[in-house]
């Protein structure tokens, strides 16, 4: 896509919430704001060479989301006659993951982050619409539903995770990330009685349903009592980790805006022990929290939901001294562990996440689950004919959309290499980032890679010569006018 075509689809989404900027002030912004100048780059600039490498073999992508996709694109358009088959199960509606933030609080709707996926197939790029239920990798081959085996000269699994919200007592069911919804996971409670979850379509859309209902009910309270909205990060990776904190910020604004904030308390319990992995940010979120009178309690991770009584049961833990070691002159340390009952008018659940059963049991997979790679080459440790990117790769950063559109180049150019008989120079460097949406209209822009330290502090990370911690406006425009068209069109092509 060109950049005037990337240009006109922002404008199609200013179109659509004028409310908010009308398209003349948009065509401003976008002439003077560096982010603009990023993205209409991001067109260009990073994009498959012109001379196609002739290079022989055939290619599997196990995984037709975002990641496999743009992986597929940028293959297709990297290598001549490329041969090329992704193998993806899910109907041809996928949805815009990081939308669906903006669905839950109800600026966007549910239609608003669908696409079909058909239409981004690259041409020439076979498609089979069907699960993988077994790796063979010693034999360099998969098998799609169970019977019909597919041989592979270079593999790569960009799966994507499950949302397991049945390892919460009381909820049941398993759903993959990419798009579809599953019956069983609605029918455990999630969408209703004021139990809510924004990591599948029809849980976002029954979000903003839940504030609304929410706000309704905080209309109609009278004493001393606040009602309890309450909001949980699990105990295992997550997909964008910013999210459970973006839809608390969100709930926040709306019930501001209703005027019935005083009458609603907002509670985040997170299994970790802080907001946030990098001090800066940390300290920044903190302070965000302490304006906006929000509670925390550290170490808590949410175990059972009584949908019937509307009470949140949290494993909170703590360590303490045990035994002393006189060899080593050091405390044991003993991991404690506390049951906290914690009644609720309304909870958003971020479920816990694992890789799916089929690469977590397989020999592609790691005693956790995530295929093990080589952190910068994105080489899978063992079977060096196999690659891994995106939310399933066994990387430690953020499982984002902005470290898959790193990685998916990486993988390229490191594939092609391979092929060729040649050294992986492509590195990745775990750039991550995380737009954290603070309130309706302002974002904090979160990057950050393998150094660990806020974009602009010294780090090679920064897009953009502005202080990351503080909350912008600039980049809420970013986040919901600029990012869906770049990624759709931009990534979707091979090219951003």
């Amino acid at each position: 896509m060109s950049k005037n075509q990337i240009l006109e689809e922002i404008l199609n989404e200013v179109d659509k919430h004028p409310e908010v900027m009308s398209r003349r002030d948009a065509l401003k912004f976008m002439s003077v704001s560096p982010v603009a100048a990023s993205i209409m780059a991001g067109t260009t600039v990073g994009a498959a060479s012109a001379v196609a490498a002739d290079v022989k073999g055939k290619i599997v992508i196990v995984g037709g989301g975002l990641a496999g996709m743009s992986t597929a694109a940028r293959l297709n358009n990297s290598i001549s006659n490329a041969d090329i088959t992704v193998i993806e199960p899910d109907p041809m509606s996928v949805s815009y993951q990081p939308g669906q933030t903006l669905v839950g609080a109800g600026i966007w709707d549910k239609s608003d982050i669908q696409y079909n996926r058909d239409e981004f197939v690259p041409s020439g790029v076979k498609l089979i619409k069907g699960s993988v239920t077994a790796f063979d990798p010693d034999n360099n081959s998969v098998t799609v539903d169970g019977s019909k085996e597919i041989k592979y000269d270079q593999m790569i699994i960009t799966t994507g995770v499950i949302l397991n919200y049945g390892a919460i007592k009381g909820l049941e069911g398993e759903i993959t990330s990419s798009g579809a919804d599953n019956a069983a996971v609605k029918n455990s409670g999630i969408t209703k009685d004021g139990l809510h979850s924004i990591y599948f379509q029809d849980g976002a859309e029954a979000t903003w349903k839940g504030i609304e209902e929410l706000i309704e009910k905080a209309k109609a309270h009278k004493g001393p009592e606040k009602l309890q909205a309450v909001f949980t990060h699990p105990n295992t990776p997550i997909k964008c980790g910013g999210a459970p904190k973006k839809i608390m910020y969100l709930t926040n604004s709306r019930l501001e805006e209703a005027g019935v904030r005083d009458k609603v308390e907002l509670t985040f319990y997170p299994n970790g022990g802080g907001m946030f992995g990098i001090k800066d940010y940390h300290d920044a979120i903190v302070e965000q929290f302490k304006a906006r009178d929000f509670k925390w309690h550290y170490k808590h991770n949410l175990v059972e939901v009584d949908t019937a009584k509307k009470i949140a049961v949290f494993d909170k833990h703590w360590q303490e001294k045990g035994a002393y070691d006189e060899d080593l002159e050091e405390y044991t340390m003993v991991t404690k562990h506390e049951r906290v009952e914690v009644p609720y008018d309304f909870m958003h659940v971020t479920p816990p996440m694992k890789a799916p059963d089929v690469v977590a049991n397989s020999a592609v997979g790691s005693a956790k689950g995530w295929v093990p790679v080589n952190k910068e080459t994105l080489q899978h440790v063992k079977y060096k004919n196999v690659w891994s990117l995106g939310d399933v790769a066994a990387v430690p950063m953020g499982k984002t959309g902005g470290s898959a559109r790193k990685q998916y180049k990486v993988v390229v150019d490191n594939m092609i290499a391979a092929m060729q008989g040649k050294e992986l120079t492509a590195k990745y460097d775990g750039y991550t980032v995380c737009p954290l949406i603070t309130s309706i209209g302002t974002v904090m822009l979160a990057e950050f890679n393998w150094a660990s330290k806020p974009a602009g502090s010294g780090v090679n990370a920064a897009s953009f010569p502005l202080d990351p911690t503080q909350e912008r406006w600039i980049w809420w425009l970013l986040k919901v006018y600029a990012l869906k068209p770049m990624t759709i069109h931009g990534m979707l092509s091979g090219r951003a």
